[in-house]
């Protein structure tokens, strides 16, 4: 059965669901499908617990980018139990609870055979290529899969893959330890760098934020700075120096600028954030003063990672996380997170 395949049909005669769908830009709808049907062989049958609503979808309500199956059921961080297995699944039971490696990859190609899933030529999303997770129920190929700790939360299971992303920024920044490392931008990705940043190499982190409450929060449960973003009130924090390594991930070209602007010569700059224009970037400056920009897609095997960090830091991410809401309250989710005026860091949504 392929990616992109459903697994109910209109005309199901059965048992019915409920699931949020989209259906085009602008078209999100809160329906009652069929359940999926039996699983096939390789695939698995998962009851949703919890699952997040990510930057990527709200993205993808908006401007339809990177759909490629409609109407589609969105959702990729999600925990759920398993409630029936297709033949072939070895190493997963009845009752289990795993979470989804949101990647849905060719397996096949170059970058796939040599362990970087993350660079398939084919790369594509669940939620994007095949149905999802915000709806009661969802199938996905056992492959995907991975086993929750014993004694981590659904909702805090369900940040296992937007961890993993960080973990993936933070690997890929590699920043010398106990710096110093300026983020512009306290939304999830942002602020779980943060997390781990503090947790992992004691590093003094410095944030960029402009929604007040957030970086509250994020001052209080993980001890970042909050700055201006200016460069004096940047190199104050940094005992009168540019900062070296930094992170990008507001997905914002004005703010690219200003990082570059203000990072140090030869510094560093990890780039996670979703970009909606171009940037006009002085490319002069970036060869003159040997400032390497990296690319951050997705993670590599940082979800195992993340999720076996979960048990150490789930008190801090429940302190992260909004209050879960239902399936029908995920509509107006969609409508209100965009205004960035959201004092948490994730939703979280329970069917």
């Amino acid at each position: 059965m392929t990616e992109g395949t459903p697994f109910y049909t209109r005309d199901f005669q059965g048992a019915y669901m409920r699931a949020i769908r989209l259906y085009g830009k602008g078209d999100l709808r809160f329906e009652e499908i069929a359940e999926p049907a039996p699983p096939p062989a390789g695939f698995v049958r998962l009851a949703v617990r919890a699952a997040g609503i990510c930057g990527s979808d709200l993205h993808n309500y908006q401007t339809g980018q990177w759909i490629s199956q409609l109407p589609v059921t969105p959702g990729h961080e999600f925990c759920a139990e398993i409630i029936a297995l297709g033949q072939d699944v070895e190493g997963f039971a009845l009752g289990e609870r795993v979470v989804v490696d949101s990647r849905a990859i060719c397996g096949e190609c170059d970058h796939c055979l040599d362990g970087a899933g993350n660079l398939c030529r084919q790369l594509g999303f669940v939620g994007e290529v095949c149905d999802g997770g915000f709806a009661e129920q969802s199938v996905q190929p056992a492959h995907r899969l991975l086993k929750v700790p014993i004694g981590v939360s659904d909702e805090i299971a369900a940040l296992a893959e937007p961890l993993g992303v960080a973990l993936r920024v933070v690997n890929r920044l590699a920043a010398a330890p106990g710096e110093p490392v300026l983020i512009a931008g306290g939304g999830t990705i942002g602020g779980l760098a943060a997390l781990l940043l503090r947790e992992l190499g004691e590093h003094p982190v410095l944030l960029v934020e402009r929604n007040v409450a957030r970086a509250d929060l994020l001052r209080k449960v993980v001890g970042v700075q909050p700055v201006a973003f200016n460069a004096e009130q940047v190199r104050k924090a940094c005992d009168g120096r540019e900062p070296h390594w930094c992170i990008e991930a507001t997905g914002s070209p004005v703010v690219l600028e200003q990082l570059i602007a203000n990072v140090a010569s030869g510094g560093r700059i990890a780039l996670v954030g979703l970009f909606h224009g171009a940037a006009n970037l002085n490319i002069n400056q970036l060869v003159e003063r040997e400032i390497d920009l990296l690319g951050c897609s997705v993670f590599r095997d940082e979800q195992r990672q993340a999720l076996e960090l979960l048990p150490r830091l789930s008190a801090k991410l429940q302190a992260l996380i909004s209050e879960p809401i239902s399936l029908e309250q995920g509509l107006g989710a969609y409508r209100d997170l965009p205004c960035g005026n959201a004092g948490a860091l994730k939703t979280i949504i329970k069917p």
